[in-house]
């Protein structure tokens, strides 16, 4: 069974599609109108080893706020479609990344419950053309949509954007590992409930 999902979100503010091949080679094309929120989803994509497409054009969004959140929520249920009833995945994944001084941990559990704890610093209001307080919010948006528990933070750093890239890195590493097909459960839901709410 393919896992893929295409995700249309059209509001008073922002269009956006976002397509999703949880079983890719980490192709990419990304094009939100936010030059490092592109980098930080190619990066997603590439360590995360997806395809992912996501076009996003705003009509009004002086700070890239909207375009951020909209984004994170179709992406969020992108991931929550392509994964259907969750059969047969690992489920729960952890990663450390570093990048030069920075270094990042993310651990994810594909539980069907939405739930993020975050924990970022950043020196600086923006790196580039991305306000940093909308990273966490990014992160936060995605763990509800998708709805998996996640727990983000950055241990150590002092470029932000490093911080943020190993971040995203270390969601991509996390998410590659806890979607991936476990071979020894034969396709049963990994939960004694037997039922991951989607």
């Amino acid at each position: 069974m393919k896992r893929i999902a295409t995700i249309k979100r059209e509001t008073g503010e922002t269009s956006v599609l976002v397509e999703l091949n949880v079983d890719g080679t980490g192709q990419h094309a990304i094009e939100t109108g936010l030059v490092m929120l592109d980098h930080m989803l190619a990066q997603l994509a590439r360590h995360g080893v997806f395809d992912l497409k996501v076009n996003a054009t705003a009509s009004m969004d002086p700070d890239g706020h909207h375009t951020v959140e909209d984004v994170a929520i179709a992406l969020g249920q992108a991931f929550g479609k392509a994964l259907g009833e969750k059969q047969g995945i690992v489920r729960m994944a952890h990663a450390y990344v570093p990048l030069d001084e920075a270094l990042a941990f993310v651990a994810v559990d594909i539980s069907g419950r939405g739930y993020p704890v975050i924990e970022v610093e950043f020196k600086q209001q923006a790196v580039g053309d991305l306000l940093t307080v909308l990273v966490g919010h990014f992160f936060e948006t995605l763990a509800r949509e998708a709805r998996i528990n996640l727990h983000a933070r950055i241990i150590h750093g002092v470029n932000d954007h490093h911080k943020i890239e190993c971040l995203f890195k270390a969601l991509a590493r996390a998410l590659d590992m806890a979607t991936q097909i476990d071979p020894r459960i034969g396709g049963e839901v990994p939960s004694t409930k037997g039922v991951i709410e989607s």
